[in-house]
């Protein structure tokens, strides 16, 4: 049984949604799951555009031959070469012996690292390269190390649909709907959508910005990723969106309140700044416990909001280790632009907000230090609020002035 949508007149989505995988790249969490996208165009030529993981491959073969009817297929045109959408590719293959693959130079060479024989069966294309299926012409457009090195993205200059790849992509399987406009999509995908792209991408913001400025150059109707919703309307928020991740720019300016507690004490103090935050007016405060909450979640808030404060016990003479594992995904990801203030905590020897200072000075980029730091010895007593009164309006202050220069 296929099930497919169509999106343009004669381009159909045969992609596949997996809500039983947990672990996306056996990593991130997926509760709602993830979809992985493929398209087929009826042309002259069929064209398929990308394949699936081989967990969805059953549905994805049924799709591709229920659109085709008894056509043949004649291109498959292979974007990224990333295992979660080249997998099913051989069984296409076998399925489709008479198609000819389409690809970069480097796709190909990673399809030999993954096994498959495509030699005398593909063709090379680059940067600028074109393609004719009949009314449809597309334009080739490198994508590197968005976010693999041999990626492309293909642009339908008939119908001024995008074939993206990994990028405007989201964590989330589909239920049904497709597009952007079927969905409430700031409440039930932006979270997701962010997550999926500070934690997959996110490290490459400058290639994702060269890629912003070559798809400017092209008039972009439709948006078709490799993963989540189809965009086609409204693209200039997404864009927007994906502009500020890029550049590392906060969303919004707010404050996330990172903590580490083994007893409570800590999390004590972390929810006492939230309160007074709350109580001088300001609206966009969120807690995390880094024990409870996957650090894909704790990067994603972290480049939404414009102000950190970490909160962490000492811990074998340094910080928690769960906070360490938080700040190393900070500098992996290469999150940049943000201002921090540090609360720390010991019972004998207090160190864990020097090392926290220390990592922020050494291998984050660009960052700054609020002056006033909240020390505990153990636990909050009444000595502490003035020192936890003066952060709050520490940080508030630096929020206004961070609204100032964006006027």
């Amino acid at each position: 049984m296929h099930v497919v949508r169509k999106v343009t007149d004669d381009l159909y989505w045969v992609g596949a949604n997996d809500r039983r995988l947990e672990l996306f790249e056996n990593i991130h969490p997926i509760p709602n799951g993830v979809s992985y996208n493929s398209y087929l165009l009826l042309d002259n030529r069929t064209v398929l555009f990308d394949t699936v993981d081989w967990r969805v491959c059953r549905q994805f073969l049924d799709n591709i031959a229920g659109v085709l009817g008894g056509r043949p297929l004649d291109y498959i045109v292979i974007n990224h070469m990333e295992p979660d959408h080249a997998a099913s590719m051989g069984e296409v293959l076998i399925r489709y012996p008479e198609a000819r693959i389409i690809t970069t130079e480097k796709a190909v060479m990673h399809m030999r690292q993954f096994g498959f024989e495509v030699d005398g069966r593909y063709e090379e294309v680059a940067e600028g390269d074109t393609r004719s299926f009949g009314a449809h012409k597309v334009v080739f457009i490198a994508a590197p190390m968005v976010h693999w090195p041999e990626a492309m993205v293909t642009f339908d200059t008939t119908d001024g649909v995008l074939f993206s790849a990994d990028a405007f992509g989201s964590f989330g399987s589909l239920d049904g709907r497709l597009f952007n406009d079927e969905v409430d999509f700031d409440r039930d995908w932006l979270g997701e959508a962010r997550r999926y792209l500070t934690n997959i991408v996110g490290k490459y913001g400058p290639h994702i910005q060269l890629l912003l400025r070559k798809a400017s150059n092209v008039p972009v109707k439709v948006v078709c990723p490799l993963h989540g919703p189809v965009w086609r309307s409204n693209l200039e928020y997404f864009i927007d969106k994906y502009d500020k991740w890029s550049r590392y720019e906060a969303e919004c300016d707010g404050v996330a309140i990172i903590y580490a507690s083994m007893y409570g004490n800590t999390e004590s103090a972390a929810f006492a700044l939230a309160a007074r935050l709350a109580d001088k007016g300001l609206r966009d405060i969120a807690v995390h416990d880094v024990s409870n909450t996957h650090v894909s979640y704790l990067v994603s808030e972290t480049f939404r909001v414009s102000h950190i404060v970490l909160a962490s016990v000492t811990y074998n003479l340094g910080v928690h280790p769960l906070m360490q594992n938080y700040l190393t995904s900070l500098r992996s990801l290469n999150l940049q632009n943000r201002t921090f203030a540090l609360i720390e905590n010991g019972t004998w020897t207090c160190r864990s907000g020097d090392i926290m200072t220390k990592f922020i000075e050494e291998d984050l980029r660009n960052m700054r230090i609020l002056k006033e730091r909240l020390t505990i010895n153990s636990s909050m007593n009444d000595e502490n609020l003035p020192a936890l009164e003066a952060m709050a309006d520490s940080l508030l202050h630096s929020i206004r002035q961070l609204a100032e220069t964006k006027k």
